[in-house]
């Protein structure tokens, strides 16, 4: 091809040698700077030089290169005549002239350069590499220009999300997700343990009046045209304890006795035995009490006379208080007698006791009349 930019050299030539350079770069880019927006910082610093006439220019704006973040853009530039200088400027700053490397970015490097292309490439593109970028071409003829826009496409990333909360039940919970990239990443919400769909679209995620039910992990999706970031958070919701009803039990004289009280609460409740206006403590001859998570057991090991009436588990936590009653009764044994319901003929139960040892009795002489 034609002549390239003079190649750098260290030593006493090399400052002219730069200089010379430059003068050329800025002939070609002062005059095309009306057709170069942006490149006007190009000319500063670099020594005055005037064209004869009225110079005519090619500009060719050639197809948008859309490259994702971290990827490698390559960046074409035909030539196709006799030239004599030719460049790769992004905005205001040279990149290659020729084959002399102007950029001092590592990522920055040239792929190929002859008569029909000049070709670099960036690696490990980002966010600042978007943006316009200019093959500047001088040849014998006329100066010829290509532009391209370089787009950089940022995957989804979460970069603020509310903590992790404890609320009580009833509060008004607002909680939020921010999420950059390119395209612009778009929000939406799920309950997730347990599982529900949420109607929001949006950063903010608002629950008037929360209740115990909306207790759980939320996940805040962020989606774009590359990718999908997801995190999530809890939510923990305290409410005051509810007691399920009491099962009362018939105990005999001498047996175990366990009394059993289960309270749903948030924190978990603290468990406390009444019989009357008597508490009961771990540790009293005879019983002993066991609280495990939500439930509560209080067990007699050897029932006596005296354990018998009613009794009171009261489930407490900072939030409130309830309770419910029991009552351990006297279990009859079985004995030998029944009781037989006879029907009469207008519907009406007749009860009759009848010793089981008499009719066995009865039944016997009956066999021996025989």
């Amino acid at each position: 091809m034609g002549t390239r930019w003079p190649p750098h050299h260290d030593g006493p030539e090399a400052e002219p040698s730069r200089l010379r350079m430059k003068a050329s770069i800025h002939f070609t880019f002062h005059s095309l700077a009306n057709i170069i927006p942006g490149h006007d910082e190009a000319k500063k610093g670099l020594p005055a030089v005037h064209s004869q006439g009225q110079s005519q220019y090619d500009k060719n704006l050639m197809d948008n290169i859309t490259v994702r973040q971290g990827e490698t853009v390559t960046l074409r530039c035909a030539q196709g005549e006799i030239v004599t200088h030719t460049a790769w400027l992004n905005r205001s700053s040279i990149l290659y002239a020729g084959d002399e490397k102007w950029s001092v970015d590592p990522r920055v490097s040239l792929v190929t350069l002859n008569q029909e292309e000049f070709t670099i490439k960036i690696e490990n593109v980002d966010m600042t590499d978007e943006g316009q970028y200019v093959c500047a071409v001088q040849t014998s003829r006329r100066p010829t220009t290509n532009v391209v826009h370089v787009l950089v496409q940022v995957p989804p990333k979460i970069v603020n999300l509310s903590r992790d909360m404890v609320v009580n039940e009833g509060s008004n919970v607002s909680v939020l997700c921010q999420a950059n990239g390119k395209p612009e990443p778009s929000i939406s919400w799920k309950l997730i343990s347990p599982s529900a769909d949420l109607e929001t679209n949006s950063e903010y995620l608002e629950i008037p009046s929360i209740s115990r039910h909306r207790a759980g992990t939320y996940e805040c999706r962020a989606v774009n045209d590359i990718d999908t970031d997801t995190q999530t958070l809890d939510v923990t919701v305290n409410y005051a304890p509810t007691v399920s009803e009491g099962r009362d039990i018939g105990v005999r004289l001498g047996q175990r006795g366990v009394l059993e009280c289960e309270a749903d609460a948030v924190p978990e409740a603290d468990f406390e035995w009444f019989k009357n206006d008597r508490r009961f403590l771990n540790g009293f001859d005879g019983m002993e009490i066991v609280n495990t998570g939500s439930l509560s057991k209080l067990t007699f090991l050897n029932v006596s006379d005296g354990d018998y009436g009613n009794y009171t588990c009261v489930a407490v936590n900072k939030l409130g208080s309830s309770n419910t009653s029991f009552i351990m009764y006297v279990a009859i044994e079985p004995t030998s007698s029944t009781l037989l319901q006879v029907q009469d003929g207008s519907g009406s139960a007749l009860g009759v006791h009848i010793d089981i040892s008499l009719l066995s009795i009865v039944f016997l002489l009956f066999l021996l009349k025989l």
